[in-house]
């Protein structure tokens, strides 16, 4: 335990010495959108242009049109894992236990009915645009459980290669940033429910950071249903990566090479990763707080226990600063250029799987019991 913390902290010690640079850029760009949506004043403007856009907007108008050089990357990237698990961790302590359980449990069959569509439809349209089947694999499951760490954790599984590997990455990415565009309007055209709202961004926006940048731009609210709902498909990916290699090694009648079979052994240490741990830590003592008196009920209002509201506050302003850091590092990390390459036949399958699976989550939602 003790050698696995050192190590831990080792590695973050030495990502933070490289990426000192990028983490300056990337706090300039997250003060900046913060300072440019305190200018927007219009209580309209407000509801739909969160400062969560602003960022991504203003990270990709930096990255794309002005360049990003190459001492920069490791500190964009740092602020993408590491401190985007930070400001979750920290949303922890906005929920009780129970609520958190109790949605999860309620969005597994959500989950699992637009996981599974999203896979089918993938391996069917890949068959119908004869695109590799590991190509669109490797989509169905970006789109289907985790985005672009679906992805990489994925195709040593498949053995896929590296332009497969960048094409679904890209293709991702895509869909994704469009979803942040997107999905924030047609929620208020339509009159979602905060709800509805976080349930439908939680199963159908790809990667982590998309789903906290849509719900972010919706309401706190959706934000909290979105993030539970999100960090239960997470915890799908490891046993899905297993079952994926058993698929795949029969499909092609072959035997696995040993770094793929290593890639699709269950990892029981890993099934759920450490920042959705830590949530539900910060979960645990919040309710466990409230119950015995230390924390209050409502922040609000306090009464005897102020100094406790005001740590909430400061740890609440803290998580909401670091995913703003967090998504300005999404848009400086987004180089519209590679997306050229993708090429059309996957663009394709990328569209039907990612309009298929909003559809069916959202008509889920609408219409059946699961959504309630």
């Amino acid at each position: 335990m003790l050698t696995s913390l050192n190590l831990f902290w080792q590695t973050l010690r030495c990502e933070l010495q490289q990426g000192w640079v990028g983490l300056h850029l990337v706090l300039g760009v997250a003060i900046a959108s913060r300072f440019i949506h305190g200018l927007i004043s219009n209580p309209t403007l407000n509801k739909s242009i969160s400062e969560i856009l602003v960022a991504v907007l203003l990270g990709l108008y930096l990255r794309n049109w002005i360049g990003l050089g190459e001492r920069t990357k490791a500190g964009v990237k740092f602020s993408i894992q590491r401190i985007l698990r930070l400001g979750i961790i920290l949303l922890g302590l906005r929920l009780s236990l129970q609520d958190v359980i109790a949605t999860g449990v309620t969005a597994l069959v959500l989950i699992t009915i637009c996981i599974t569509s999203a896979l089918l439809l993938a391996y069917f349209a890949g068959r119908v645009f004869n695109v590799p089947p590991r190509l669109a694999a490797l989509i169905g499951v970006g789109t289907a459980i985790c985005g672009n760490t679906a992805i990489v954790a994925t195709a040593p599984v498949l053995e896929a290669d590296e332009e497969e590997i960048s094409f679904a990455v890209a293709t991702i990415t895509l869909f994704g940033l469009l979803a942040v565009l997107v999905y924030p309007i047609i929620g208020h055209l339509i009159g979602l429910s905060d709800r509805s709202f976080g349930l439908w961004a939680g199963t159908a926006v790809n990667d982590t950071s998309q789903v906290v940048a849509v719900g972010t731009i919706f309401n706190e609210a959706a934000l909290n249903v979105a993030i539970i709902v999100k960090l239960t498909r997470n915890t799908l990916m490891a046993p899905l990566i297993m079952l994926f290699g058993l698929i795949y090694s029969r499909g092609l009648n072959k035997n696995m090479s040993p770094k793929a079979t290593e890639s699709a052994r269950l990892d029981w240490g890993k099934l759920i990763p450490g920042f959705v741990i830590g949530f539900l830590v910060m979960s645990l003592i919040r309710t466990a707080g409230v119950a015995l008196g230390f924390l209050p009920q409502n922040v609000s209002s306090p009464g005897n226990l102020q100094f406790a509201a005001d740590l909430l506050k400061f740890l609440d302003e803290i998580s909401k600063f670091a995913i703003l850091m967090a998504l300005a590092g999404v848009g400086l990390n987004t180089d519209l250029s590679s997306l050229r390459r993708i090429g059309i036949k996957p663009l394709i399958i990328g569209t039907c799987v990612a309009v298929v699976l909003a559809v069916i989550s959202l008509s889920l939602i609408l219409f059946t019991p699961l959504g309630s």
